[in-house]
């Protein structure tokens, strides 16, 4: 018996998709009866289907949570993948529990931190019942550093503040992968405050 949840995970741009991509293809080969799952939310495809950025492409069932992917795996599925496993809800955790439980194989893929650098979603726990993960890095776009770790936020190209909304599904133009050294995460609160210090002091002065 081999592994039952296999985790892809690690920052925009690191190959994620195109791996669950040559996985499945594989099982195909094999001629296992794979389903291939992904979130609603994700509109970066234009149709039913995952794409990986060096243009392979899957046909995937579209769900809007974790509950109806249940519907849609059947008996005799003997792997279900499933695409950006941050966007999902709580409810992913049970799902993927019973899965197991009934020796299906899952293999998943999910940013492990968005763009703040802290953990997505419900990643940790998905981490956590994963029996391999296999934890990508990126190039980065900024020195071009092999070890890419974080998910660079860019809005009108510049970092993005720490409190704009989690979710902002884009491309290139909004995301790219960074290393811990060219990552950038501003906070215009403190930049205010900092900006009324300095008035301040001049003031008094």
């Amino acid at each position: 018996m081999g592994y039952r949840f296999e985790l892809i995970t690690g920052p925009m741009s690191c190959g994620k998709t195109e791996e669950l991509l040559r996985r499945i293809r594989r099982l195909i080969i094999a001629k296992k009866k794979v389903k291939v799952v992904s979130p609603s939310i994700d509109t970066r495809a234009k149709g039913d289907y995952i794409e990986s950025r060096n243009g392979l492409w899957l046909d995937t069932f579209k769900v809007k949570n974790a509950e109806a992917i249940m519907d849609i795996v059947e008996k005799d599925d003997d792997v279900v993948a499933i695409d950006e496993l941050q966007f999902f809800d709580e409810g992913i955790i049970e799902v993927v529990k019973t899965l197991m439980a009934e020796g299906k194989r899952i293999i998943g893929t999910g940013l492990d931190l968005d763009f703040k650098g802290e953990p997505f979603g419900y990643m940790p726990q998905l981490l956590a019942y994963a029996d391999r993960v296999d934890k990508l890095t990126a190039i980065c776009m900024k020195c071009g550093s092999a070890y890419a770790v974080r998910t660079q936020r860019l809005i009108d190209g510049k970092p993005a503040d720490k409190n704009s909304p989690l979710i902002m599904i884009g491309a290139d133009e909004t995301y790219e992968a960074r290393c811990l050294d060219c990552w950038e995460l501003r906070d215009e609160s403190k930049e205010k405050n900092s900006k009324k210090l300095s008035v301040l002091t001049v003031v008094k002065k």
